[in-house]
């Protein structure tokens, strides 16, 4: 008995029954399950699928399909691994190990930026800028920028830095969207501490505007934790009666937008609504997924699931920052260009 338990003490392997999805689910039930449909499975699997495919037959490998939906499933719900592999009929490490792989392949620099980008040719600025003036009439619109925080599990490295002015941990991540809600830019990289003015300055947008590569005449619209400058224009803190009231009106209404961005974003992929229990390193692999994947969304009008179809504004965000301007050396040409508009002859829609 002991030789037997020596050498026969390793525990068998035992392969449990996995779905098959496509067969069991019609596109409705897959949307609510994955966030995608099946066209839209098969679309983010082949395109990662060189990356993510088994490099053998043997001991059941896991196919580059599952891997796709064993993923989605994660980002679509932020469910533990060890219900996941239940669900799927894999161990909670395969679990692990298959999500690991597949957020490496969606967040390579030739996947981003193949669907987030940012209009660098006059055509593109000029579109944005025309769907942005349909909202509230205010003009020059290129995008719409603001912060949001992914809450995370406290980090065993520098763990102050991550704890936010709310007193939670988290990722300060810098977002812009189009006037479709389509991502034109992330930064997710930041500690919850970092204030919104810090990433921008540091950021590479602040970099292309400054090193003019975007056409001239456009610019941002951001919240007053921003500072005012002639591409990313603020409200006024203390609006006067008449044009400044106007501006801040059509101001909000435009930049609403980001709001209602983040809030889809979220909604969609409840992953980044709760507690994400990954390293930072990871969970920024995580946002940016979830970034990609919902420009795949927007471009194959994929849309959310009927029971959570509506309005989505960024439910977890506030104006604290709104009583002050940020901080940092006064811009007088930013400000002079925010007081230009206020008196121009544009009508602001809705005001």
């Amino acid at each position: 008995m002991a030789a037997a338990a020596a050498f026969g003490g390793r525990r068998q392997r035992i392969f449990r029954d996995r779905k098959d999805f496509f067969a069991i689910y019609t596109d409705e039930e897959l949307l609510k399950r994955f966030r995608l449909d099946r066209g839209g499975i098969l679309f983010v699997t082949d395109l990662v699928r060189d990356a993510v495919s088994p490099s053998t037959c043997r001991n059941k490998a896991i196919s580059a399909e599952l891997k796709i939906v064993c993923t989605l499933r994660y980002l679509a719900t932020g469910k533990m691994q060890l219900c996941n592999g239940d669900d799927f009929g894999l161990s909670q490490p395969s679990i692990s190990k298959v999500i690991t792989e597949t957020l490496n392949a969606l967040t390579t620099p030739v996947i981003i930026r193949r669907f987030i980008t940012f209009p660098l040719n006059h055509h593109e600025v000029r579109m944005n800028e025309a769907a942005f003036l349909q909202i509230a009439g205010f003009p020059g619109v290129v995008g719409v920028i603001d912060g949001t925080h992914v809450r995370i599990q406290a980090p065993h490295k520098d763990e102050p830095e991550f704890v936010n002015r709310k007193h939670f941990h988290s990722l300060n991540v810098q977002v812009i969207f189009d006037a479709e809600y389509k991502l034109m830019d992330v930064v997710a990289k930041w500690p919850g501490s970092t204030h919104d003015a810090r990433i921008l300055h540091e950021s590479g947008i602040k970099q292309m505007f400054d090193r003019r590569l975007v056409p001239g005449g456009c610019h941002l619209l951001g919240d007053s934790g921003y500072p005012c400058k002639t591409w990313l224009l603020t409200p006024f803190l203390r609006p006067q009666p008449g044009d400044q009231s106007r501006y801040n009106r059509a101001h909000k209404r435009t930049r609403s937008v980001v709001e209602r961005g983040i809030g889809q974003m979220k909604r969609r992929f409840h992953v980044l609504h709760g507690e994400i229990r990954l390293t930072p390193a990871k969970t920024c692999k995580v946002i940016l997924a979830c970034s990609v994947l919902h420009n795949i969304c927007k471009a194959r009008n994929i849309q959310m699931p009927p029971d959570e179809a509506g309005d989505y504004p960024d439910d977890d965000e506030e104006e604290g920052d709104e009583e002050t301007e940020a901080a940092g050396a006064p811009n007088p040409q930013g400000h002079g260009l925010r007081h230009r508009l206020q008196f121009t002859n544009i009508h602001f829609h809705g005001t």
